[in-house]
This record gives C-alpha cells, structure tokens and sequence, in this order.
C-alpha cells in the first residue's frame, strides 16, 4: 500500500492500493500539478521510482525541478516523458534519469511506449515501487477527443496495476464542460479535488478511494 498522508492529510488517503489511478481535479493556477510532483517527491524520498510525463515544461526542467524538491536524489529513480514535440523521438539521458520525446501531446501510442520504457528502466534499476504523473489531461485533450483520452488512461491503469505503481493525472477543471470531465472520471479509481478557498488558500477533498467523499479542508 501507498500512504500519501504526509503531502494530504487525508485518511483516505492512508492507504492507497498498488495499481490505483487518481484524478486530480481543480482551476487554473490552483496547485494541482505542484501537488502531483509533491507526491512524487515524496515516494522519491522513499526509495521509490518516479514516471513523469509532461506536455509543458521540458524534460531537463523537470528534472532540476526534482533535484531541487528531494536534494539527495538518485537520478535513476526518474523516468521522464516529454510531450511537448521539441526534442525528436529519441531517448535521452540527462544525468543518471532517462529522458524519452515523444512528437506531440496528442501522441498517446508514443507516450504508451515512452511509459513503458521508462517502466522498464525502473524496474531493471531496482525500483520496484513507484509513482507517476501526467501533467496534463487537459493539454492532450486539446489534441485528441475525450474518447480516445479515456481509453489511454484506462489501459495506463491496467499497466500501472501491472507495475504494481499508482498514477496521479491532473486536469484543469474549468477547461472542459461537464460531460468531458465526467467521461474522463470514469477512467479513475479516486479523485483529489482542488479549489480555491473563500477566505485565501487552497481546499481539497477525496473522492472514490475510501468509503464516502471527505469534507474539504485546508491544505
């Protein structure tokens, strides 16, 4: 079991099962892809492997972005998928983690490659345990229907469940009507939702991992 309590203090939140796919719902600029990296980060620290996939910032930012988060970090605990279509479809290596380019954000067979790569480059450095993100849904979706982005996070899932990893995707709630988003819902085993609060700061709650929706609280 995964506890992710220590970035969400979140009982359901204690014991999330190998496999487990979470959507991380929110607006713009409300924190969500901080709070997915901040998940990883926390594996890192742990000895854990760590996926990303990004479709904004480049791999080698990504990459000082988690030496900065985990200061002892082993690069070859990270695997990167970079979306964005600047850098070819070759494998790279930046330090000890290993970069793959994918042509564009809407190149889910390429990302599908990408992933299990740097699956297999984990699990091959002894990580035998790990998490992804994907930041973000909402940049593919641009590219592609929600049809076509559902069935690649459905069969992501069943390869993180293989993997016996657990996966975070974050989606800007407020850039797709609602029956985009409950499509893409439905190819996750909880939820994380973000908002902003009346009063300053950020609230969140969880959905679907344990029994009923939490209340929002603070974070």
């Amino acid at each position: 079991m995964y506890d992710l309590t220590s970035v969400l203090e979140f009982d359901a939140l204690s014991e999330v099962r190998p496999g487990s796919s979470i959507l991380i719902s929110g607006p713009a600029m409300s924190g969500k892809d901080r709070l997915a990296y901040d998940i990883l980060a926390d594996g890192l620290r742990e000895g854990d492997g760590a996926v990303v996939v990004t479709t904004g910032d480049g791999a080698g930012s990504v990459i000082e972005e988690f030496r900065s988060l985990v200061p002892d970090l082993d690069d070859s605990q990270l695997g990167v998928i970079d979306c964005r279509g600047e850098g070819g479809t070759d494998e790279e290596a930046i330090g000890n983690a290993h970069a793959h380019h994918v042509s564009s954000p809407g190149d889910l067979t390429g990302i599908g490659i990408g992933i299990t790569k740097a699956l297999e480059g984990l699990h091959n450095a002894g990580n035998e345990q790990g998490r992804l993100a994907l930041v973000s849904l909402s940049t593919m979706l641009t590219y592609t229907d929600k049809k076509t982005v559902f069935k690649f996070c459905h069969v992501l899932s069943s390869r993180l469940d293989s993997a016996g990893y657990i996966g975070v995707f974050t989606i800007d709630s407020g850039a797709h009507d609602d029956q985009t988003l409950q499509v893409i819902k439905q190819a996750f085993d909880g939820m994380i939702d973000v908002r902003d609060a009346e009063g300053g700061g950020r609230e969140a709650r969880v959905l679907g991992l344990a029994g009923e929706p939490t209340d929002w609280q603070d974070i």
